[in-house]
């Protein structure tokens, strides 16, 4: 009998899957390995353990079972973890009271009923029914308007605010959300008015914002195009790519992902199969996207217009992926064509557009090269101001080298002369930024290594023997977690059962998943486990010797200022004796 909906959860997923969902995993020997998505690095320090369902990165030092990543990775309270993880484990939890529930919870609720509000107008209201033969016009089929939740917000002041505060919320709590705005007066307006609405889901198909977009007569007067949710408590369109929820399955299948501008574009191409589309949400690309979308693929398509020689956002948003280290693609589109419009021309139309893409490079050195006359100085001069930039982003020097004797060659220069004007070309601070940073983890002393050490070479040789042979060596310093630990071993030695800490206290667990996956991560060879150990026990045994040689030193400076010249002989007598244990060693 599984003693909580937590116990439960566990039971029924398999940490691999969970995380595997996120992050793109590697197998190595009875583990899986991946780079840690919570820190920038090139070689993959995290580690997954399928045979203790727990999780830990040697890079940065975090680690867990599955709700601590969960809780990590989507930036949650524990609470908002194990809702995620139940649903995905079919896990139903007991209703909570409203006073109990998280703001976070209430925040969810509020944006899946405003979300059913939406819905429902486009069947209960005149202009919604415009609004949805408008979609339907565009493409879009009625299975994707009910599948991605498309809705139409009334052209009214108040409609969905009352219809929540009719729900039990209150408008403070609307307006949290995003779907109200305060005046000065203190009264609340609805923020989506006379607007079809797009709703915004997390990772996990949550809905926690809205994107909505001018229609019929209010489309006459408004500004503003689009309409999206400000960063709330749930929502931050900088951290979010549209669709990555239903897209993220695909794009790791397929090894490479699709980045268009627009949600219809998402929807359309989606609805065509082509299912490793995400949409940027009206920003330009940044670092933060950029490291969730590495969680599936370094393969990347763009299907935006770019102007090469200029300082657009949308430049600066692949010049940043390029820096992080992304394969990237340029998909070609016909002048004045989104691909919106392309797919509803046929799939095949689509599939030309993606086979035809050009490396971010080629594409560069293409479209450089035909605007501008290379043959004259002042052409030359051009041409290497917009592609050296460029070239000192790309992260492999083969490759670099590559483009440097492209770009010799083309300009008909010589390769030093380039290779010269590149180590003075600067990159902006933005781009150095991506590079990886170094990780300050807590500095822990030699005698905490060697602890750790050894309880990994015993977790790793899973021989009782050799816990004996630590037992019987006089180690009197050993720290209270690491003592816990080898008297839970024993303990479980002398009861016949396995070499695992199931009735180790909760606040040691995680010193010694740290412990178990470090031995596996190390892959020490079965013969040289003993002399380790060995070797591990003969240090700590200096250790202690040379503490008490300083305790002691630390004693005769003492008798000599009190001039106790007896005290002075048996402390230096001690003293002789104990370096004497530390020469024999």
């Amino acid at each position: 009998m599984l003693s909580s909906p937590v116990d439960e959860i566990k039971n029924r997923l398999d940490i691999v899957q969970v995380l595997g969902s996120y992050i793109k995993l590697s197998k190595a020997g009875a583990n899986f390995r991946a780079v840690c998505p919570f820190h920038s690095e090139k070689k993959p320090s995290f580690f997954v353990s399928p045979a203790r369902q727990i999780w830990h990165c040697f890079g940065c030092g975090k680690g867990g079972d599955i709700f601590g990543f969960v809780k990590e990775i989507e930036g949650v309270e524990f609470g908002d973890a194990l809702r995620i993880l139940a649903q995905k484990a079919g896990v139903e939890l007991k209703p909570i009271s409203k006073e109990l529930k998280t703001e976070r919870s209430r925040l969810y609720e509020i944006c899946e009923l405003a979300s059913r509000f939406f819905e429902k107008q486009l069947e209960g209201n005149k202009t919604g029914m415009e609004a949805k033969k408008y979609l339907l016009n565009r493409g879009i089929t009625e299975d994707s308007i009910i599948n991605w939740r498309l809705g139409y917000s009334p052209d009214a002041w108040q409609g969905l605010s009352d219809f929540l505060v009719g729900r039990g919320y209150k408008r403070d709590e609307v307006e949290k959300a995003g779907l109200a705005v305060k005046n000065e007066k203190g009264n609340h307006f609805d923020r989506f008015r006379g607007r079809i609405i797009f709703p915004i889901f997390d990772l996990n198909s949550q809905i926690i914002g809205f994107g909505g977009r001018v229609f019929g007569e209010k489309a006459k007067n408004e500004i503003a195009k689009y309409v999206n949710t400000p960063n709330t408590l749930l929502y931050d369109k900088s951290r979010l790519l549209y669709g990555l929820d239903r897209a993220k399955v695909d794009i790791r299948k397929k090894n490479e992902c699709v980045l268009v501008e627009g949600y219809t574009d998402v929807i359309l191409l989606s609805q065509a199969g082509f299912s490793n589309v995400v949409a940027s949400s009206g920003t330009a690309l940044n670092p933060f996207q950029l490291k969730i979308m590495k969680r599936y693929s370094e393969n990347l398509l763009t299907a935006f217009d770019m102007d090469i020689a200029g300082d657009s956002a949308t430049k600066r948003g692949i010049d940043l992926a390029q820096a992080a280290g992304f394969n990237i693609k340029i998909l070609t589109m016909p002048e004045d064509s989104d691909p919106a419009d392309i797919i509803l021309k046929g799939a095949k139309v689509w599939e030309d557009i993606l086979k035809n893409s050009k490396s971010i490079l080629d594409f560069y050195f293409d479209t450089t090269f035909l605007r501008n006359d290379s043959k004259t100085a002042e052409g030359k001069k051009t041409v290497s101001k917009i592609l050296l930039p460029v070239m000192k982003r790309i992260p492999n020097e083969i490759e670099r080298s590559f483009w440097t004797q492209e770009l010799a060659k083309r300009l008909e220069v010589k390769e030093d002369d380039v290779r010269e004007e590149l180590k003075k070309t600067k990159l902006n601070q933005e781009f150095v930024a991506l590079e990886e940073e170094p990780i300050n983890l807590p500095q822990k002393s030699r005698k905490e290594l060697l602890e750790e050490r050894l309880v990994s070479l015993l977790l790793f040789s899973k021989d009782w023997q050799n816990l004996e042979l630590i037992a019987n060596k006089e180690i009197t310093t050993l720290s209270p977690k690491m003592r816990e630990i080898f008297e839970c071993l024993q303990k479980n030695k002398k009861a016949g059962g396995e070499m695992n800490l199931t009735a180790l206290p909760s606040e040691y667990a995680d010193l010694f998943n740290y412990c178990y996956l470090k031995a596996e991560f190390e892959e020490i060879d079965q013969k040289d486990i003993i002399p380790e150990i060995e070797n591990c026990l003969k240090e700590m045994k200096c250790l202690e010797i040379k503490n008490k040689l300083e305790m002691i030193s630390q004693e005769i400076k003492k008798a000599e200022r009190e001039k106790d010249a007896e005290k002075i002989n048996d402390l230096t007598k001690n003293f002789a004796d104990t370096a004497t244990q530390l020469t024999n060693l």
